[in-house]
């Protein structure tokens, strides 16, 4: 693949993910304008996680062969345009409509982007490849934050959905420009496949490890900005943007966890670490001192991409021939996960206060831990 095409995908790719987390440091912003609550505003994360999650099922009945270039493009348009109709908004239900959109056309776009990587990669260079796309995905992920929260500050909110909707449309234009056109294949996850696999302990042992994880890990990113304004820091949507800086260590821990696995055991050792040092980071969000916490999004993220950057690699040495379906359950229960995390543990927030519902981040997390403890023997 050309550089410049290559190039052209990583943006894109980028603008994705950043599109997906844009509302997450603005949530106590966006809940005081709309005049909701924590648990309602949550939901404008929760919506676009969603379609993650059943995406592997229902994309597969829904398509059975399109051009990758056509998708992408549709797909595209689509995410720019809702952006873009966000600054105009005055209800809060559309703005959740429009996300619930997004959700819908992003994993086309992410299903897109991958197969096009794959397809025009040359002989022997699939694994740079996508690695550079894993490192636009945890790149994506913060500057959506990181940028919505600076736009947000100075400009206000509005200005930060536009700006990346103006961004996005440069990426549809670029994307124009690609030349080659590999199919993109949907296979449909076969109901008695699923069942046989979710039959399977150790399958269904990881699931639940990623399903416990990333809740615990993205309700607490989903819930974060709504403490630190209880707590009367002051804090601008800038500086609740940059509280996510710690997201960047995803690129730094998926370059060592092998490494770190071969040495403590095996990979199913170095996640049981990864569930550890998850339980350890809420000790510091249990803290008032905004530095304190800081760091801690630090030691959070390096537990959470601890387990996501090992648990596919553990599911595809036992999958055999249906390695397909093996992965797109992983990605169902990873963001089904999320999308329950990202909401339902706002009500004991709401409710109790911000110690219990660390308490039962905890008990999520040590579920997972469990669960791979059980897989270890």
């Amino acid at each position: 693949m050309p550089l410049g095409q290559l190039l052209i995908i990583q943006y894109c790719t980028l603008l994705v993910f950043s599109a997906l987390y844009t509302p997450q440091p603005l949530l106590p912003v966006l809940a005081e304008h709309f005049g909701v609550g924590e648990a309602r505003a949550s939901l404008l994360i929760t919506v676009t996680l969603l379609p993650l999650a059943v995406a592997p099922i229902a994309y597969g009945f829904l398509l059975q062969k399109m051009a990758a270039r056509r998708l992408l493009l549709v797909s595209i348009w689509l995410l720019a345009a809702s952006q873009v109709v966000v600054y105009f908004v005055d209800r809060f239900d559309v703005l959740l409509g429009l996300r619930l959109l997004q959700g819908m056309v992003i994993p086309a776009m992410l299903t897109g982007l991958m197969t096009y990587l794959g397809a025009s990669a040359g002989p022997g260079r699939i694994a740079q490849v996508m690695a550079a796309y894993v490192a636009s995905t945890v790149m994506g992920g913060f500057l959506g934050r990181a940028l919505s929260g600076v736009i947000a500050a100075n400009f206000g909110w509005r200005w930060s959905f536009l700006l990346l909707g103006l961004a996005t449309v440069l990426a549809a234009l670029l994307l124009s420009r690609l030349k080659s056109d590999p199919p993109v294949s949907f296979q449909r996850l076969r109901l008695s496949a699923v069942i046989e696999i979710l039959r399977q302990p150790s399958f269904l042992r990881i699931y639940g490890v990623v399903f416990c994880a990333f809740g615990a890990f993205a309700s607490l990113l989903n819930f974060l900005p709504f403490r630190l304004v209880e707590l009367g820091t002051g804090m601008s949507e800038s500086g609740i943007g940059l509280m996510y800086s710690g997201y960047l260590m995803g690129v730094v821990v998926s370059l060592v966890s092998l490494r770190l696995a071969s040495r403590i055991g095996g990979t199913v050792n170095a996640m049981l670490v990864g569930t550890l040092i998850l339980v350890t980071a809420l000790l510091f969000f249990a803290a008032s001192p905004v530095w304190v916490m800081f760091l801690g999004m630090f030691v959070l993220c390096s537990g959470m991409f601890m387990i996501h950057s090992l648990a596919p690699g553990v599911l595809n040495q036992q999958s055999g021939e249906h390695r397909g379906v093996v992965n797109g359950l992983y990605i169902a229960f990873y963001y089904a996960g999320g999308a329950t995390g990202s909401f339902l543990p706002g009500f004991l927030y709401h409710g109790f206060g911000w110690y219990v519902y660390l308490g039962s981040l905890a008990l999520v997390v040590g579920l997972a831990g469990s669960l791979l403890w059980g897989l270890r023997r």
